[in-house]
């Protein structure tokens, strides 16, 4: 770089933060292609942005945090002394300088920015909020209203939360607040010139989304219509689901706030990537046009991939991860006695503390022990409970929960069950090892002593919609019965034991209500469990999984420079979003596009009858392809036969014949089939597809599968996750079929060192317009040789023929069916 560029860019650094930074560049005599590189150079430099996303709307101006600033220093120093913050300073420093800079510059004469962060439960949205707010306001955002879910519980917690973060270390003298703790937004009783004033006072407001206590706040708003040109202003919704925003109501009442504020952003904080923001239609008024971005997994944080593992990303090598065995049943029996039959019911229902339930109260103690005795991370302990949104419901749990504290304090003194508990702390611990986590483990007699304290400390209380107000001040060792206010919205510090026995509208509400288990667990990752019915955790290992695939999709974003809208239309078409409506339990009429997927089947039944159909089904597709194809490639000593350039109607035969698990979300006969002929229909695609035979190099023949003549290969190993009550079932799911470079193996490339990214621009060059569908022949056994704890054998009664379907990358709109 010569001394001259050298200079212009640090002048584009001088004069970045000001308003219109790059007219500024010009008028001093810069090409815009010279601007647009310094622009370019600053965004690669501070990895604000990709250089796709330098067109974006919004120029990137904010470099970070200065010398001059006021809050952002202030917050810093109160979260160094505190000792539950669960975010690096760095890390959040990373993350809201990244949010700040995509935010309109406050001096712009006006400007409506839509954005949307996607966080994780329970992982310091707050604090990320605070830092954004602080940030802001060190270079002239002067209002903020934070809007917060409908029960007072999560607006108080929020209040007290940006109170301690950021007014409490100025006291008062900066902020000018409209909200407190005890009390939502009402008209200040002066007028508006008297409540915005002058100076640089900020303003801050922190109101729940009710549509009456949105109409105070606007009617206000419009009473200061004068005035607020000089408030440039930023409203943070954080949690865009709460209510959903497809509301049209709550849409309605956000919307009309925000046009009368000339300068203003809104910024929506989703704990999930399935959120209203992106999947609702109805939406599109606040939908996030300008930008999204996710938050790395803070450090020490339990999430889904904990219980479930998850897929390697584009920079790991390719490993399995199952995740850990921290999921106990709830025998269906127990699960029907933990609610009333019926909501007339509900009054007089009586609990009767079921087996599993005094086991995880049990198991709750023994933790809060453990961390005692390991002395790390927050000192809340808390258990929550979910049941019916009953209060009386919840209200007939307090008094058997608390028979049960009293009892076992009086059974502490018993050697039987001493050695009870000593049995499943041990148990527990084998089943998930301390070290798995970096962690020491912590023998029974040395948390005995902290026990007896444990119990009688332990608080029993409810958290319903008529008492919410009670949760702002949680004891430090607490068992919380609750629905959803409880777990939705609220974060609760210390969890380490969920008892999520009640569906309550459909699957998809309460395993959204299951993540507030979720959260850092600095020294205790080791130690959570949650305990929910069967049917329970198979939902939410897959609704885990179609959160994970979107966020992938957002980081693609950055890669590939799509653009929001065109990310929400992926979204909503993306095939996992056909199990996310059918757990919300609503009628759907599927809109699916499968343009650059690849789909693979990981669930089978075991029973022969099926398993021959698609064993069947396999070889006819092999015989056809053989016959049609124009370059057959491979060998039974390489493991794979693949065959080029096979007419489509051999692929839509094979799906016709072959039988997809139910459970194979996405993988749907008629919507692959209607995808397929539509594409051939309107952009001449797919009409052309390479058949692959992937295996293992042939060995003996009683280790081979055989297709056709000719078409021999070895059997593939793909053993089966365990269930959490692994009895005898016609279900397996293997999890993964496919491997990262099984996607290359009809290209001319070297797929050893290739990321997904590079795999799909590969095939977008050179097979634009050809599928890929790959044949696994799984043995029907399939004993893992390397004796993973959370797999079993396959012990399947014939062969499983696994597929999978690589589909090629639109040029253009994709096709939806």
């Amino acid at each position: 770089m010569t001394q001259r560029e050298e200079s212009l860019y640090e002048t584009f650094k001088l004069i970045l933060e000001l308003s219109q930074p790059a007219l500024r560049l010009e008028q001093l005599g810069l090409e815009p292609d010279q601007v647009q590189a310094l622009q370019a150079r600053h965004a690669h430099l501070s990895r604000l942005r990709s250089p796709q996303e330098i067109q974006a709307p919004i120029a990137t101006w904010y470099t970070g945090p200065n010398a001059k600033d006021i809050f952002w220093p202030a917050l810093t120093q109160r979260l160094a002394s505190a000792t539950r913050n669960p975010l690096s300073l760095s890390s959040l420093d990373v993350t809201s300088t990244r949010i700040v800079a995509h935010l309109h510059h406050p001096r712009e004469p006006t400007f409506a920015t839509r954005g949307l962060v996607l966080t994780h439960p329970q992982a310091g949205t707050a604090i990320n909020i605070a830092a954004v707010i602080a940030k802001a306001a060190d270079r002239g955002y002067r209002m903020f209203i934070v809007l917060t879910g409908p029960h007072n519980a999560m607006r108080r917690q929020m209040q007290e939360r940006l109170d301690q973060y950021l007014i409490a270390p100025h006291q008062s003298r900066r902020w000018l607040q409209l909200t407190t703790p005890t009390q939502d937004f009402q008209s200040p009783p002066v007028s508006p010139a008297m409540t915005l004033g002058g100076g640089s006072t900020c303003l801050l407001g922190v109101v729940k989304k009710n549509v009456t206590v949105l109409g105070k706040l606007d009617k206000w708003l419009e009473h200061s219509a004068g005035l607020l040109h000089e408030y440039p202003t930023l409203v943070i919704d954080a949690e865009v689901n709460q209510p959903s925003v497809a509301s049209r109501s709550m849409t309605l009442r956000i919307q009309g706030m925000l046009r009368k504020l000339p300068r203003a952003g809104y910024l929506g904080y989703s704990t999930t990537a399935l959120n209203s923001l992106l999947v609702e239609p109805k939406s599109a008024d606040l939908f996030p046009r300008d930008f999204i971005i996710s938050v790395p997994t803070p450090e020490h944080y339990t999430g889904p991939e904990v219980l479930f593992g998850r897929e390697p990303r584009d920079s790991e090598p390719e490993q399995s991860d199952d995740g850990h065995d921290m999921i106990r049943l709830i025998p269906d029996d127990e699960a029907d006695s933990l609610r009333p039959n019926s909501r007339a019911a509900a009054e007089t229902f009586r609990l009767d503390v079921p087996p599993t339930l005094r086991d995880a109260v049990e198991y709750f103690w023994l933790v809060a022990a453990a961390r005692a005795v390991r002395g790390s991370g927050t000192p809340h302990n808390t258990m929550l409970i979910h049941t019916s949104s009953s209060a009386a419901v919840q209200a007939s749990y307090l008094t058997p929960l608390r028979d049960l504290c009293a009892d076992t304090r009086t059974r502490l003194s018993s050697t039987p069950y001493i050695t009870h508990l000593r049995q499943m702390w041990e148990r527990e611990e084998r089943r998930v090892p301390p070290r798995d986590f970096g962690q020491r483990s912590v023998g029974f007699d040395d948390l005995l002593p902290h026990l007896h304290g444990i119990v009688r400390n332990c608080a029993v209380m409810t958290d319903s919609h008529s008492g919410d107000d009670n949760m702002h001040a949680i004891p430090e060792i607490a068992i919380v019965v609750g629905g959803t206010p409880l777990a939705r919205g609220r974060e609760l510090e210390g969890v380490s034991v969920g008892y999520f026995g009640t569906a309550m509208s459909s699957a998809y509400d309460t395993l959204r209500q299951a993540e507030r288990w979720f959260g850092v667990r600095t020294g205790y990752a080791d130690l959570p469990r949650v305990w929910m019915a069967s049917h329970l955790s198979t939902w939410w290992r897959e609704i885990a999984r179609a959160d994970n695939e979107v966020r992938l999709l957002v980081d693609r974003v950055f890669e590939e420079g799509m653009s929001p809208r065109n990310l929400a239309v992926r979204v909503r078409s993306h095939p996992q979003m056909q199990l996310v409506r059918e757990a919300k339990g609503g009628a759907y009429v599927p809109s699916i596009s499968y343009g650059g997927r690849r789909v693979q089947t990981h669930c089978f039944h075991i029973n022969a009858k099926w398993l021959r159909v698609n064993i069947e089904a396999a070889r006819t597709l092999v015989a056809t392809s053989a016959t049609f194809a124009t370059r057959v490639e491979g060998s039974a000593a390489l493991g794979r036969h693949i065959f080029h350039d096979v007419p489509s109607s051999a692929v839509i035969d094979f799906l016709s014949t072959y039988q997809f698990h139910e459970e194979s979300s996405g993988a749907i006969t008629s919507l692959l089939i209607d995808y397929i002929r539509k594409r051939m229909r309107v952009a001449d695609s797919l009409s052309q597809w390479n058949i692959a035979v992937l295996g293992k190099p042939a060995e003996s023949d009683d280790a081979n599968f055989t297709f056709v003549d000719g078409v021999t290969v070895g059997r593939i190993i793909r053993s089966r996750l365990r269930t959490p009550s692994d009895e005898p079932s016609d279900f397996v799911d293997i999890k993964t079929l496919m491997s990262r470079s099984d996607a290359t193996v009809d290209l001319d490339i070297d797929a050893a060192h290739l990321t997904e990214t590079e795999i799909r621009r590969a095939r977008q060059e050179q097979l634009p317009h050809t599928g890929l569908l790959a044949l696994y022949p799984i043995d029907k056994t399939s004993e893992s040789p390397l004796a993973r704890k959370l797999r079993a054998p396959l012990n399947a009664e014939e062969h499983v023929i696994g597929v999978g379907l690589v589909f090629p990358e639109p040029a253009r709109a994709d096709s939806t069916v």
